[in-house]
């Protein structure tokens, strides 16, 4: 069975294209690009994912990031932290030591806006143009070729990666200059903290008032209390299930991120500073793997 779902692609020029780290995004993300005609190159630390993943798509695997990104127009990466990235990126065998000049690197990795625009002023020594691109829309959105995508760096880079990055994306946008990207994606993050508690404290509230859940969702669903969360998780949390992607030691990672930028720039976020100590007590339930409606297991 694929690991990517059918979609139609844009018709777009075939470029040679590498990606960077086939985790649950990114192995989807890059089988959307193989799928859209695009000649893609693949690198991950696993070398059997690698393999796996040449097998079901094509292309071809490389043993380093920068074997991977030789002769490539663009390299899209997706890891997991700021070290992750910095080392497929910088060093003797990182993407940019094998980036021709000209090309662009989009990172689709959660990180901070530091490390973008670090990598950024790096890039652009060597003539090579970053892009920070991280996304929304879970593993989900990456097997339907359907996720929201959040850059920050040149506008000119940015209009060469976007009709290549639509082979993925639903909506692909720049937000601004370098570290632009990671920025809107804390906003999302926050935007999500704050829903995801107040949709568990409502189920909690719902439950010991004795009421039908399923049927109060489908009712205030129709309303001002509607939200993705409410539409895609309600009747998940309802159920108690909570198997469905991004994880809470991804989004403890993420809120990091997130508080860290806050003391930096002065805002106050006292609802997603809470929020991150709930995600810890659900850690230490156990649940570091489960999805973020997990919040509601705290209150039960």
């Amino acid at each position: 069975m694929s690991s990517i779902n059918a979609r139609p692609y844009e018709s777009v020029p075939a470029r040679p294209v590498a990606f960077i780290g086939l985790g649950v995004m990114g192995l989807p993300m890059a089988g959307h690009l193989a799928r859209a005609g695009h000649a893609v190159t693949v690198y991950n630390r696993s070398a059997a994912k690698a393999t796996a993943w040449t097998g079901e798509f094509g292309g071809r695997s490389a043993p380093t990031p920068r074997e991977a990104a030789a002769g490539c127009d663009i390299v899209f990466c997706c890891v997991g932290n700021d070290d992750d990235l910095r080392s497929v990126v910088l060093g003797p065998d990182g993407a940019l030591a094998g980036m021709k000049r000209g090309s662009i690197f989009v990172d689709h990795t959660t990180a901070s806006a530091d490390v973008a625009r670090e990598l950024h002023a790096k890039a652009l020594e060597l003539g090579v143009q970053f892009i920070d691109a991280p996304v929304s829309g879970g593993q989900a959105g990456a097997q339907n070729g359907q996720l929201t995508v959040m850059c920050g760096g040149d506008a000119a880079a940015f209009d060469v990666a976007r009709p290549v990055a639509m082979a993925f994306s639903r909506a692909f946008t720049r937000m601004g200059e370098s570290g632009a990207g990671q920025l809107t994606k804390m906003v999302n993050q926050i935007c999500i903290a704050g829903l995801v508690q107040g949709l568990s404290e409502a189920i909690a509230f719902g439950q010991r008032a004795g009421l039908d859940m399923q049927q109060v969702l489908e009712v205030i669903g129709k309303g001002a209390a509607q939200s993705w969360q409410m539409d895609n998780r309600g009747k998940t949390m309802v159920q108690d299930q909570f198997e469905f992607g991004f994880a809470v030691d991804w989004m403890r990672k993420d809120l990091g991120l997130v508080l860290e930028e806050a003391r930096r720039n002065g805002a106050r976020l006292p609802v997603t500073a809470l929020v991150d100590q709930f995600y810890a007590d659900v850690q230490a339930l156990g649940g570091k793997r489960w999805d973020t409606s997990s919040l509601i297991k705290r209150l039960r």
